[in-house]
């Protein structure tokens, strides 16, 4: 069992585990959303980003594991779960991976700031996440304005550009207890 840690670091990394797994709650009400207004292909992306989020944050536990730090689960956020439309939904997770993107940035320049050279490294493969995750809600946004009233132009642009089962990426950091992916059964 790992020692507290006095690192700033490693104190904001433990809170970003929390930011990870409200941001995938986040996406798990925005997914269900989408499900219930019969848009399949956008509920499904969104399912598979709840996923991704769970992920980063088993990540980032896994590097405390590793290094020996002290790991408390910590509860989330408040998620919202009333939406006006999916322009509305695009907008919000918009928001919420800018916001991931200015706390990863933080957690880099600390662990840059302090010396720490192993979690400025672990830090890297987050940023190059995040510029991706903003640019992918950016275009949706874009597409989703686009289409205004009809969503099947936005369902098409999902089942085509931005498939669920694009696969994991082989460079991801190790995530505790494994993958989770979709398609496993209960």
């Amino acid at each position: 069992m790992g020692e507290p840690s006095s690192s700033a670091f490693h104190g904001l990394l433990t809170d970003q585990i929390r930011h990870e797994f409200t941001a995938s709650q986040q996406y798990t009400a925005v997914a269900v959303y989408c499900d219930d207004e019969d848009l399949p292909q956008l509920a499904a992306h969104f399912y598979a980003q709840a996923l991704e989020e769970r992920n980063h944050a088993m990540g980032m536990v896994q590097y405390l594991l590793d290094n020996d730090v002290a790991v408390r689960i910590p509860g989330i956020d408040e998620v919202r779960n009333d939406f006006k439309s999916v322009e509305d939904v695009v907008e919000l997770v918009l928001d919420q991976e800018r916001r991931v993107t200015d706390q990863i940035t933080v957690l880099a320049r600390t662990a840059r700031d302090a010396g720490d050279y192993l979690g400025e490294q672990f830090m890297q493969w987050y940023l190059k996440e995040q510029v991706e995750e903003v640019a992918s809600m950016t275009t949706l946004l874009r597409i989703v304005r686009r289409a205004g009233d009809n969503l099947f132009h936005v369902e098409d642009f999902v089942a085509r550009e931005m498939p669920a089962d694009a696969g994991t990426d082989p460079t991801a950091p190790p995530s505790a207890g494994g993958i989770a992916t979709l398609g496993g059964g209960a």
